[in-house]
């Protein structure tokens, strides 16, 4: 937030940890998945040298079905969710299979931390309800996605395609500071020059008259009050005069298409500091690197032999859909998140 107390400086978009819900679902890659000739009856994939078996994923489905909000989710299509779970489990041996490769480590404590700054104050337990109600998760599940995040996120520093160090969002900080200050603007447009000059110089005298200038000469392209505006919101026909103009002054244009005399007055300029876009600048870093990230584990994914046991389908973008091509509604967004924005 900048100093004006207005959220949206420049191009960083507000924090939004409350998507609680898609934040923590809709981790998965898509990971495709090739055929091959291994299949045994005990099995139910396979991802390289991994074995899911058919005992540990009909024990996982069992798990999560006496949880009465994941039964009810999961209703009479028991098979449905056989295969939504086994979708979870072959992501999940994928993306150990990249850590591995990488030499890449998320504990449980970053996981644990992770999640509490997801969450943001919102009640885990709410919250991991909502989620088991709307997409047939449980607790673990979640834990698991916002693990296979940080692990995106760490492959992606690894590579040496991410700085997600302190050193590295400050100098993100350094690259994008000019487009996050906020000029406080009045304009008014007037009739002509001799009008022009007048109101400037009412308004340098007395900056606090503005409101009474405004009125005066009230019109589409006059603003009734002076207003934060970011740098990619000034008029782009004013955008160097209000640039160049110190705080406490102002400047005149001839604008015929605004139907007269411009007056620009600034009256403040905010730029923020590190610490209150830190966070900002952090969630965007995360994200790039996430996206890297997910490039990183499909690399990874091409070079296993991810194959699924016939009896429960095909696996398709990373999720496990019936022979005949059905798909697999899984982690969607969910619509009308408690949490919101």
């Amino acid at each position: 937030m900048c100093d004006t107390g207005h959220t949206g400086c420049g191009t960083l978009a507000p924090v939004s940890r409350r998507r609680v819900l898609v934040v923590l679902l809709v981790g998965a890659v898509g990971l495709g998945g090739l055929t091959g000739c291994r299949t045994a009856p005990s099995v139910a994939a396979y991802v390289g040298e991994t074995q899911v078996s058919v005992a540990e994923l009909d024990d996982a489905v069992a798990t999560r079905l006496a949880d009465p909000d994941i039964a009810a989710f999961v209703g009479e299509d028991e098979a449905a969710f056989t295969r939504q779970v086994l979708s979870l489990r072959v992501t999940e041996a994928v993306h150990a299979a990249a850590a591995r490769r990488l030499d890449v480590e998320v504990t449980d404590a970053q996981v644990r931390d992770r999640i509490e700054q997801l969450l943001d104050g919102s009640d885990p337990a709410a919250v991991f309800a909502q989620v088991a109600q709307q997409q047939g998760a449980s607790e673990a599940d979640v834990v698991e996605n916002v693990r296979q995040q940080l692990i995106r996120q760490r492959l992606a520093a690894a590579a040496g395609e991410a700085d997600l160090s302190e050193e590295g969002l400050r100098a993100r900080f350094e690259q994008v500071r000019g487009s996050l200050g906020q000029v406080e603007l009045g304009l008014v447009t007037v009739p002509d020059q001799v009008a022009a000059d007048a109101a400037l110089a009412q308004l340098t005298a007395d900056p606090a008259a503005y409101p009474a200038v405004a009125a005066q000469y009230a019109g589409p392209n006059t603003l009734p009050q002076i207003e934060p505006r970011s740098p990619a919101d000034l008029p782009e026909v004013l955008a160097a005069e209000i640039t160049r103009t110190a705080p406490g002054q102002g400047f005149t244009v001839a604008v015929p298409q605004a139907g007269g005399v411009v007056v620009g007055f600034v009256r403040a300029v905010a730029q923020p500091t590190f610490d209150e876009v830190r966070d900002q600048l952090a969630e965007q870093a995360l994200a790039e690197a996430d996206a890297v990230g997910q490039q990183l584990v499909s690399a990874v994914r091409d070079d296993l032999d991810v194959v699924v046991n016939p009896r429960y389908g095909e696996l398709t973008e990373g999720q496990v859909v019936p022979a005949d091509g059905g798909v697999v509604q899984l982690l969607a967004d969910v619509g009308g998140a408690s949490a919101g924005d």
